[in-house]
């Protein structure tokens, strides 16, 4: 399956704004109650606003003209009640949508992580994990900042919009005609540049993300990069992508900033509009100096949010242009599905590979007709060239991928019916680039093993003792409570090798996969190492990828890899010719 986020991107359908936001609305169902009681108090808000200017004509024609103070006096003070609710029912509105906000945040943020947890390794194979973060981050903290800055002010444009314009059309028909027909330009100019602005700011989102798969790549071989001194390669890279992110910056913020200029210039004309009829109209004797002032504040009501709405609109473009880039996201299915099967085969086998085939794509086929039989409590040893097929094997076995074509069985079930739970209790994977989590040995030790998640320190060391792993824990100095961080140097790679030996060793797994597991660590206490191996279970099932022949001497099968086929090479001195004649063919 295609996982390729920016593949997916160029060849996935356009939705409309409406599906989007449809489908961005379902995720926050929960505010819903929230949502409704932050509309009602900016529609109170935008009301009582809109009150203003006809009172302020009212006040002008009634008191001011007819030089009545006692009313302009009482006017003045329900004009200031007025105000003082309206401010009231903005703060309750912009603090109600705050929460909605931050609530969106972590709910989005925990659906992407949980999203990202379920996707099988092909994706994270497919798509660089800086672009991840910055979905995860980035793209959500733009939806949150429309979601508790801009939305209600959004809303309250489109309500205070409305309003003014039906106040202007009943005030005088005629005029109020005049005053909105700049605004048919400002919709149709709106509608027609939308598309492009959200395009521009797609681009540079992505390019954010580009730039963050390339300061944590750096950072992640900051080694090697010392090492080989070339810090002008990585430098050179990083102004490819830097500039990359300017153009297309340069170019959002061109798109972002098209509507404010276009709206203002509509804003005055309709001013011009409004003034110039107006005082046709009092000259006329069809129209008073109140209503025209009542006019003169419904048309600067009517487009000044109009203006807001220029550079809310893009904030709105910048909020659908990151909901996309999630979305795609979300609604991704891992193709590593569970199977309904109850059948079981009955087999001395542990595991068997029947007719397997494999490809990462339909461009070129890894593993080609693999049939093999793992039995109970045996030892057996995956050899060959470098690219031969070795790792792709076990991943398979490990079900980090499907075959293609053919069988996986495990216990005599189709590998693909088991749980997640049930599949790792049964199979232990040693990597041979093991990663580690921020905490201590024991955390880490303890990962993914809910048989001894609440065990004491004191307990711990004992299960440990039992299953002969009490040499490896003294290795470390502070045995248990030894800190560890994820891109620590504190420890060394074999130290790390040693740790993931442990964790999977306490699983006690029926099949247990070391992949090239003691590459980085020294002779002798590889020799603990095999010793410990040969006391595991009698019923435990080995698997060895390993290039030092001396690690897999003792193996009960030899198994040569190479070009994607597998065969048996018989004795070990057997399996170095094949080995040899391997490497010189590769």
């Amino acid at each position: 399956m295609n996982y390729n986020l920016n593949a997916l991107s160029n060849e996935q359908e356009k939705q409309s704004t409406y599906q989007a936001l449809k489908r961005l609305l379902k995720l926050i169902a929960a505010e819903r109650k929230t949502l409704w009681l932050a509309l009602i108090a900016i529609i109170l808000n935008s009301g009582l606003l809109l009150v203003g200017p006809l009172l302020i004509g009212y006040t002008i024609d009634n008191y001011i003209r007819t030089k009545d103070f006692h009313g302009v006096l009482m006017f003045g003070g329900i004009l200031l009640l007025v105000y003082i609710t309206a401010m009231f029912t903005g703060y309750t509105q912009t603090n109600l949508m705050g929460g909605v906000g931050q609530r969106m945040l972590f709910t989005l943020r925990n659906a992407i992580f949980n999203k990202l947890q379920e996707l099988p390794v092909s994706f994270f194979n497919q798509n660089k994990a800086g672009d991840l973060i910055s979905r995860v981050n980035n793209d959500t903290d733009k939806l949150n900042q429309f979601f508790s800055q801009s939305l209600m002010q959004f809303i309250g444009s489109i309500i205070t919009i409305i309003g003014a314009g039906i106040f202007l059309l009943s005030i005088n028909t005629e005029l109020g005609a005049a005053t909105l027909s700049p605004a048919i330009f400002i919709v149709l100019f709106t509608i027609a540049l939308s598309p492009w602005v959200k395009r521009k700011n797609a681009k540079n989102l992505k390019s954010v993300g580009g730039m963050s798969a390339e300061i944590q790549e750096s950072l992640n071989n900051f080694k090697v990069i010392i090492a080989f001194n070339r810090r002008d390669y990585f430098r050179k890279r990083f102004n490819e992508v830097n500039d990359i992110n300017y153009k297309t910056a340069i170019g959002a913020g061109l798109a972002n900033n098209i509507f404010v200029p276009v709206y203002g210039l509509l804003s005055s004309i309709a001013q011009l509009i409004v003034l110039l009829f107006g005082i046709h109209l009092i000259v006329i004797g069809s129209f008073s100096l109140g209503l025209l002032v009542s006019y003169i504040a419904y048309a600067t009501n009517f487009y000044n949010p109009l203006r807001q709405l220029a550079a809310l609109w893009t904030s709105f473009q910048v909020a659908m242009a990151s909901w996309d880039r999630i979305s795609q996201i979300l609604l991704l299915n891992n193709d590593l599905q569970q199977v309904e099967n109850d059948k079981t085969i009955h087999s001395d086998a542990l595991l068997e590979f029947k007719n397997v085939h494999f490809s990462y794509d339909d461009a070129k086929e890894i593993l080609h007709n693999i049939n093999l039989k793992f039995e109970k409590g045996k030892t057996y040893a995956l050899i060959g060239p470098t690219g031969g097929g070795k790792t792709t094997t076990a991943s398979l076995i490990s079900r980090l991928y499907d075959a293609t074509k053919g069988n996986i069985l495990l216990d005599g079930k189709d590998i693909r019916s088991y749980t997640p739970a049930q599949r790792t209790k049964k199979i232990g994977f040693i990597l041979q680039e093991p990663f580690l989590f921020t905490g201590t040995v024991k955390d880490n030790i303890l990962y993914g093993n809910s048989d001894y998640q609440n065990v004491t320190d004191e307990e711990l060391e004992k299960i440990i003792e039992d299953a002969n792993l009490n040499a490896l824990l003294a290795i470390f100095d502070e045995g248990l409570n030894t800190k560890i961080t994820a891109a620590s140097d504190d420890i060394s790679l074999g130290q790390k090798q040693l740790i993931a030996f442990m964790r999977a060793v306490l699983r006690n797994p029926e099949l247990l996969i070391l992949d090239e597991a003691t590459a980085n660590i020294d002779t002798i206490t590889e020799q603990l190492l095999s010793s410990i191996l040969n006391k595991l279970s009698k019923e435990t099932t080995l698997v060895i990828i390993a290039h030092r022949l001396n690690t897999i001497e003792n193996a009960d099968e030899i198994y040569f890899v190479n070009d994607g086929e597998v065969q048996k090479a018989g004795t070990l001195n057997e399996a170095l010719e094949l080995l040899l004649k391997g490497k010189r063919v590769s």
